[in-house]
């Protein structure tokens, strides 16, 4: 399990909304923010306030994704052609361990970064350690033959809680995934609201 389990639930009560969907969420109980001030009544978000809302939230969905990484992701969406906001949202969704996620091999996004940081996983036969690698359409992703069989694995191929999206084709009795291909931002199934056109705002300023 990951090393961050307290910690990802501060995000969502920083952020007052259960932004992976999980039934455990404190803001399933608490809709305020933590500490003493958290249920002050909160003044009305500058538009600023709605873009930096908008960017952590992106951020904090992916996990351990620094901000400096996450900038050079908003970069690259930006000069690719097409609309930048759905760039930015096939970009992070291409990376292996938003795969491994959205397939249920693993039960958090957190839980991907250190499963694949561990060695578990093969990309096209090749074992890949790297969270951030970015998947091309085609990929084959699968889990090793000697980790099959982790109780996280099989406890998470079983949870009910999340479906697979169709751009990934998986297969939980080889445990095996295939990325079809990019998808866009109402292809992937966000447990919130997520608004990348605010995050292209931010960093565009």
């Amino acid at each position: 399990m990951s090393k961050r389990e307290s910690a990802k639930y501060k995000i969502d009560r920083r952020l007052g909304e259960n932004i992976w969907g999980r039934p455990k969420s404190p803001v399933n109980k608490r809709e305020y923010g933590p500490g003493q001030h958290g249920q002050r009544r909160k003044g009305k978000l500058s538009d600023f306030g709605l873009q930096l809302r908008a960017k952590q939230k992106l951020k904090g969905h992916y996990g351990d994704v620094s901000e400096k990484q996450f900038r050079k992701v908003y970069e690259e969406a930006n000069r690719r052609k097409g609309d930048t906001s759905e760039n930015l949202i096939g970009l992070l969704e291409s990376r292996l361990d938003a795969i491994v996620y959205r397939a249920k091999f693993v039960p958090t996004i957190f839980a991907a970064r250190q499963f694949v940081n561990h060695g578990h996983v093969n990309v096209n036969g090749r074992r890949t350690n790297i969270g951030s690698y970015r998947c091309k359409p085609g990929d084959l992703i699968e889990v090793r033959e000697k980790s099959k069989q982790l109780v996280i694995v099989l406890e998470s191929v079983a949870l009910a809680e999340r479906d697979v999206p169709d751009y990934i084709e998986a297969d939980h009795n080889k445990m095996t995934a295939t990325f079809a291909r990019v998808p866009g931002l109402s292809d992937v199934p966000f447990a919130v609201q997520m608004e990348p056109n605010l995050v292209v705002e931010f960093y565009s300023r």
